[in-house]
């Protein structure tokens, strides 16, 4: 893997075979980045199930201010710390499961322009949390949420308009934009 765009493109990202994760593939990737590019700019970046820190790595080299890394996974955490060392980035890697870290923010009044959901596909982690981060407030406003499931699932919330979905192959990613 290798960022593909911005301040760090070209830089090598480990972790594609870390045990029980599936990372973003390069073209799929670039579409996205292409289509959320104009949210990118100073940007508060939560990659909520992080694996290698591939998309949180990718924001971060084009423009966003900050990202809080989120896995629960220790060797996870061992390469997202090594990428962000490999690269120089100084950035929040939190090793605690998604329901944990969500809590920690909003006990910490913590806020996103951007978040990541991609999430192991057999669970309903996505509907739980982009409902967490909604019912808690923990968007600001224009927020875009960015997440990846299985083709069968569809969600739909009031507070949020889809911006974007595209399929590829088995999975589709879902752009959602805080209304």
């Amino acid at each position: 893997m290798r960022v593909i765009s911005g301040l760090y493109k070209g830089r090598i990202i480990d972790g594609f075979d870390i045990d029980g994760t599936r990372p973003t593939q390069d073209r799929v990737k670039e579409s996205l980045f292409g289509s959320i590019q104009d949210y990118l700019e100073d940007s508060i970046v939560l990659d909520l199930f992080s694996g290698s820190g591939n998309l949180g790595i990718e924001a971060l080299s084009n423009g966003a201010k900050e990202c809080y890394f989120v896995d629960n996974n220790k060797e996870a955490i061992k390469v997202i710390n090594n990428n962000l060392s490999k690269i120089g980035i100084t950035s929040n890697v939190l090793n605690k499961d998604f329901k944990d870290a969500l809590e920690y923010f909003k006990s910490n009044n913590i806020k996103f322009d951007l978040v990541f959901l991609d999430p192991p596909y057999k669970d309903d982690y996505i509907d739980y949390s982009i409902k967490y981060l909604l019912d808690n407030n923990l968007l600001n406003d224009n927020a875009i949420i960015v997440s990846e499931f299985e083709n069968n699932i569809n969600l739909d919330y009031k507070e949020l308009k889809i911006k974007k979905e595209k399929k590829f192959g088995y999975k589709k990613i879902v752009i959602f934009k805080k209304i």
